[in-house]
């Protein structure tokens, strides 16, 4: 039988010390998306027992795209906590981190508690505000490669969020046009419809995703709608800013070489 907590504890280790591992996979074949979930629940409690704080979820493989070439019908998500902010303009620094990339996202703030199957209208009633955002992943796998159960149990290979100023949460989000610089040149130019065809369908599948595990978004959560892009890598000097028709920009600079 596959120890879970050992695999948790050799997933935490690598994010925590930025050291490259083989996919979970390759010694345990049966691993699949649950088992994977149950992973990344070990793996999150262990940062919360270290003083970490939950602040919200990420959504993964929210574009067709994604879902064709991993093989799925399903978008996954993983866990955000504290230490994963970063400032809007801040420093982040490389060190620590495998495989550094980052993604234009947007952003909801919840008032109100969500979960379980609820409408897009209910859904929205349950936001403060939406927000640019942009997320760091970092996969702890050698050389960027995983599978579905793999990724899963890397946390969906979150590494980092950075939020900009916060919108009213009636801003409409359904196709707005999204550019990523680095260093004022574009490097990733889209549009928030590839986000599930509209950012809200992806806190649609959030609230139920949560509610299958036995979870709940509460007030003050973060989360992220997933990428309306393909991820970039991120060197140290870099500055990174995303702008969000109708939402404004976020930024920060890149500091440090990654493991």
């Amino acid at each position: 039988m596959t120890d879970l907590n050992a695999l948790a504890a050799l997933v935490d280790e690598a994010a925590r010390t930025g050291t490259p591992i083989a996919q979970l996979t390759d010694a345990h074949p049966d691993l699949d998306a649950t088992a994977g979930y149950a992973v990344q629940r070990l793996s999150i409690q262990r940062r919360l027992n270290r003083g970490e704080r939950r602040i919200g979820i990420k959504m993964g493989l929210t574009s067709r795209a994604k879902m064709r070439q991993v093989g799925v019908e399903e978008v996954i998500w993983g866990r955000l906590t504290d230490a994963m902010r970063i400032g809007e303009g801040a420093e982040l620094s490389l060190a620590g981190r495998v495989h550094p990339r980052v993604e234009p996202e947007i952003a909801f703030l919840l008032k109100k508690p969500l979960a379980g199957r609820v409408s897009p209208a209910e859904a929205l009633a349950a936001v403060e505000a939406v927000a640019p955002a942009m997320e760091v992943i970092d996969s702890r796998y050698h050389n960027f490669k995983f599978n579905l159960a793999d990724v899963v149990a890397d946390n969906a290979s979150s590494s980092g969020v950075v939020l900009g100023a916060l919108r009213p949460a009636g801003t409409d989000i359904a196709n707005l046009g999204m550019v990523m610089r680095i260093d004022g040149q574009p490097v990733q130019i889209g549009s928030s419809v590839a986000i599930l065809g509209h950012p809200l369908r992806a806190l649609v599948a959030a609230a139920r995703l949560v509610a299958e595990a036995g979870e709940t978004l509460s007030p003050g959560d973060i989360v992220l709608a997933g990428a309306a892009t393909e991820a970039v890598p991120l060197r140290a000097g870099q500055h990174v800013r995303t702008e969000v028709q109708a939402l404004g920009s976020v930024a920060f600079t890149v500091t440090g070489e990654a493991a």
